[in-house]
């Protein structure tokens, strides 16, 4: 049917924003795979027919026919068609402006997130702010890196600076995307491009804005998903056939190839309440679920109700700590560097940070970053994380992989590189 017969009213719209938002429940498996079996939470110990690709993620064995990969790429495109859509045909339509400048604010917050997520695992990719034909989509050559970062401060910025979201919704409309969302995104995005100043300066407009949970595991109570935390999660229901969430959160056979690492059990310090978050407890014969994401009401594949957490603000003050130490190393306790710290490290229910144990920049770096695995495992930052803050080279020795640094990106599908043929626009990443 053509597009100017479907996108008409509010309603119209209203549906086609949500249908951005349904791509991103694909996409929370592909890069939460290449996130956490990249990094030293989880290992595979050996492959089996069903997760060769995996197992070949998890040992930097990478293939541009994997297809993960192939399929991520795909889904991630997709989902940025269903943006420019609602973009390209928004201004035409007649309905109530805020409600139209919303919609405009939603499509381009989801675009940023996916070709930000696209970005950390190939580089500069091919991009577009409008519908193509498929002619003209394989005329479209890979983005450099100043090209990435403007296109996606570009947007968001545009959100932002024209306050196009909420700070928050109501009823059924709570979960869509709000200014704090995109500030947090954009925060995040400075630092992956190493803009400390910049990050440092949005970040800290969403401090106090949100709060921590009293303790860890309330983060993630399924009967309050959107709790004070949450600044944007993808959202399952598991009462809607195909809604629910099932990947890492329900069925784990007992038999299973995939493993805890060593570093991430050991990484704990007794008295952290976390660490009971990443134990697994037996529902039914076979059967376990992880403690953080525990929905013992639903103990079958896909059909679990957790959402899965994209920002929060524990990730909001650990980024605000690492821009603040970026920027100037302070060897106070009181520095907001340390207090922002600390906020998360005593919500795990253990004694402050002290700065003696942080004696210049690197020793803040390293205890940022290992703050950040012990509250974020699962949720898909891990080995982002270790590529922003230097730490991959050293971390996955420790897990016995010697890598070089062309392996902090993935190399491009090869379905894509066949589909253009044409090298000068797109090419593989060097080293594969």
């Amino acid at each position: 049917m053509p597009t100017d017969k479907v996108y008409k009213t509010a309603d119209d719209f209203n549906v086609a924003v949500i249908g951005c938002y349904s791509k991103l429940q694909g996409q929370v498996s592909y890069f939460t795979e290449c996130c956490e079996y990249r990094s030293d939470n989880l290992s595979l110990s050996a492959p089996t027919a069903g997760t060769q690709d995996r197992y070949d993620i998890d040992q930097f064995a990478d293939k541009a026919s994997n297809g993960i990969l192939e399929s991520a790429w795909a889904n991630f495109n997709n989902g940025v068609y269903r943006c420019n859509l609602v973009l390209d045909k928004i201004d035409a339509a007649d309905f109530d402006a805020t409600l139209k400048k919303q919609y405009k604010g939603e499509a381009l917050f989801v675009r940023a997130l996916t070709y930000f997520n696209m970005y950390r695992l190939w580089g500069g990719i091919p991009m577009t702010d409008k519908v193509v034909t498929v002619a003209e989509a394989l005329k479209i050559g890979r983005s450099s890196e100043q090209q990435v970062f403007d296109f996606l401060t570009g947007d968001l910025n545009q959100v932002i600076n024209e306050n196009m979201l909420p700070s928050s919704y109501t009823g059924t409309d709570t979960g869509r995307a709000t200014s704090g969302a995109a500030m947090a995104l954009l925060g995040k995005i400075y630092l992956t491009f190493h803009k400390w100043t910049e990050a440092r300066n949005v970040l800290s407009q969403l401090i106090g804005r949100y709060s921590l949970m009293p303790t860890p595991d309330k983060v993630f109570d399924v009967d309050n998903k959107m709790n004070d935390e949450i600044i944007f999660a993808v959202r399952f229901n598991k009462d809607v056939e195909g809604e629910g969430h099932g990947y890492w959160f329900s069925i784990i056979n007992l038999t299973d190839d995939t493993n805890q690492t060593k570093a991430l059990k050991e990484c704990y310090k007794d008295g952290d309440k976390r660490k009971d978050l990443i134990t697994y407890v037996k529902v039914e014969d076979k059967v376990c679920v992880m403690n953080k994401f525990k929905d013992l009401k639903s103990a079958t594949y896909n059909t679990v109700g957790n959402d899965q957490i994209i920002l929060r603000y524990a990730d909001v003050l650990l980024m605000y700590a690492e821009a603040l130490n970026e920027i100037s190393y302070s060897n106070s306790q009181t520095s907001d560097a340390m207090v922002a710290l600390n906020a998360v490290h005593t919500r795990a229910g253990l004694s402050p940070v002290q700065i003696t144990e942080l004696a210049d920049q690197d020793s803040f770096r390293k205890a940022i970053m290992l703050e950040r695995q012990q509250e974020f495992p699962y949720e898909g930052h891990r080995w982002f994380d270790l590529v922003r803050m230097g730490g991959a080279k050293e971390a996955m020795k420790a897990e016995g992989h010697t890598i070089q640094d062309f392996q902090f990106l993935y190399p491009i599908p090869k379905t894509e590189l066949e589909r253009i043929n044409n090298t000068e626009l797109l090419w593989q990443n060097p080293g594969y």
